[in-house]
């Protein structure tokens, strides 16, 4: 569906989690084993990952200026649920937050949100507003205006409902 080239650093795996329900077609890819090998998810960890991924969804349509699509547990309280370290480069200096464990999907998500914050990344990682697809796609437009996945599909389709609407 996305046409773009894949968030950066750790919010390819933020944007890779949102993505993996097809909205339009309901498509899960956490029900498939492939799916869930691909994030690393445990079968008994689906739940928690569903969780997890709607309320990164919600963050990603407040980036864009959207409401929530349905409520959801607060991002914030799911994120505390992941001890974090900071790791510092012996060479560099440099440090950056680490999961304690790096197992849980949620610690690895937390991680990398709070790398991208830091960054000033995260506001970047947004949902398309069409609301069959919401799929998470980083804005790399200047302006950091973008409102659809794809111009291709959803952009041209929410121009064309406007244009027949006039």
């Amino acid at each position: 569906m996305n046409d773009r080239a894949p968030a950066p650093g750790g919010l390819a795996l933020v944007q890779a989690l949102v993505n993996t329900l097809d909205v339009e077609s309901g498509a899960d890819s956490l029900d498939t084993a492939e799916g869930r090998a691909a994030l690393d998810v445990p079968e008994d960890g689906v739940a928690a990952a569903r969780e997890l991924r709607e309320s990164l969804r919600a963050a990603c349509l407040a980036h864009a200026g959207h409401p929530p699509h349905r409520p959801v547990a607060p991002l914030g309280e799911l994120l505390a649920r992941a001890p974090l370290l900071v790791a510092v480069d012996a060479r560099d200096g440099s440090a950056s937050l680490v999961p304690a464990d790096p197992a849980p999907l949620v610690s690895r998500v937390a991680a990398a949100v709070a790398g991208a914050a830091a960054a000033g990344t995260w506001p970047r990682l947004k949902a398309c507003e069409a609301e069959t697809c919401l799929w998470a796609y980083y804005d790399r437009s200047p302006a950091g205006r973008g409102r659809w996945c794809s111009m291709a599909v959803c952009g041209a389709r929410a121009k064309m409902r406007r244009y027949r609407s006039k």
